[in-house]
């Protein structure tokens, strides 16, 4: 692990301190014991196999996600079109899952590759206005999160409608869904499915891709400077296009595994919030695959435990999403307390004077020695 890596973990740490420690001050203020409220939340998550399961399976879109946020992070890119990746992924799945009677190992797979591919080509215009016209990705993403939205919201009322409400779609047969029972009943009748074993695969190889391949070399030298890759030989555009596909593609398995794994059909008028919350994943696991998996699995924690913490105390069940939006407050701005401490460490070394604040270069005085 370098040094830089080290430090950035240790700063998602720190947020996660200091988001628990708001979150204690919101419990007392509301008359709470956070001792007591923050035993029950992460009992809700862990007391038992089954709700380990569930954390799980609630964590398993969100690590897809925060990889696919994450893996555009890394070479340069903002991808804040997840949650739309997510849903035409899902849709793609659940269109193959309710159209094609096949065996369900063919299908399973072919429902991943369909998301897969949805996802990606969702992402793949974005990356392309990018490099072609200079788009911003973030105005791009976000108009195509909404394009998917009203895309889900006009099919499946009109092609796959359940049989009693027209806000969702027909119930995945068994043969089309990511729930198995071996591992259902391994955690004791939890929601956990498939998804996570896909998850943990595709963590492994996102690491391996970016850390270990000249093509993801290739992407991180286009993120730290788009210039000096292309004058280095390294094709930006295309790189660029392939950074917001394959991101997009990582969406869109995340959406396969929420609606053919922790659901069983799709609702319209729903953008999923996974989609945001990869963000911030992303950003909470210092935008590395490893990180993603602990940090997914953090959050899924919180998710799970906060229904049953409001049971067993009355604690209001939002004490938790703002514990959630204050680690995301902390860890995005974890580049200004990096700044702060690396001038401090420099200011110890003396290498930092005091009075400037800064290094700076003094120019020479006119008419002065050359």
């Amino acid at each position: 692990m370098t040094t830089r890596a080290g430090r950035e973990y240790i700063l998602s740490l720190v947020a996660i301190v200091l988001g628990l420690v708001a979150g204690a001050v919101l419990m007392l203020l509301s008359g709470n014991n956070p001792l007591l409220g923050y035993l029950y939340l992460f009992r809700g998550g862990l007391m038992n196999i089954e709700r380990l399961g569930n954390t799980l399976a609630t964590a398993t879109p969100l690590i897809f996600t925060g990889l696919s946020v994450a893996f555009a992070f890394r070479t340069g890119l903002f991808n804040i079109g997840a949650a739309g990746q997510m849903l035409i992924g899902g849709l793609c799945a659940t269109a193959v899952g309710l159209t094609f009677p096949w065996s369900r190992p063919v299908l399973l797979a072919a429902m991943l590759t369909a998301a897969l591919a949805g996802g990606g080509l969702w992402a793949a215009l974005p990356g392309w206005l990018k490099a072609r016209f200079n788009v911003h990705e973030v105005v791009s993403t976000i108009m195509m999160n909404w394009i998917a939205f009203w895309t889900v919201f006009y099919m499946v009322p009109r092609y796959f409608k359940g049989p009693f409400l027209e806000t969702e779609s027909q119930k995945l047969p068994d043969t089309a869904s990511l729930k198995t029972q071996w591992l259902s009943a391994l955690f004791n009748g939890s929601y956990i499915n498939l998804g996570i074993v896909l998850a943990i695969v595709f963590v492994a190889l996102t690491a391996f891709i970016l850390d270990q391949t000249t093509f993801g070399y290739e992407l991180k030298a286009v993120g730290f400077n788009r210039h000096a890759a292309g004058v280095a030989g390294i094709n930006v555009n295309r790189n660029l296009i392939l950074s917001m596909t394959i991101a997009g593609a990582l969406a869109g398995l995340g959406g396969a595994t929420f609606y053919a794994g922790y659901a069983s059909n799709m609702q319209i008028g729903v953008l999923p919030s996974q989609g945001f919350d990869g963000i911030a994943v992303s950003l909470l696991g210092a935008n590395s695959p490893l990180g993603v998996l602990g940090a997914a699995i953090f959050f899924g924690l919180l998710h799970t435990g906060k229904g049953f913490m409001n049971a067993m105390t009355r604690i209001p069940p939002e004490i938790a999403d703002t514990i959630i939006a204050t680690i995301i407050y902390f860890a995005a701005t974890s580049i200004m307390v990096e700044r702060v401490l690396d001038r401090l460490k420099r200011r110890r070394a003396g290498q930092l004077p005091v009075a400037a604040g800064r290094d700076t270069i003094a120019a020479p005085k006119k008419g002065g020695a050359r």
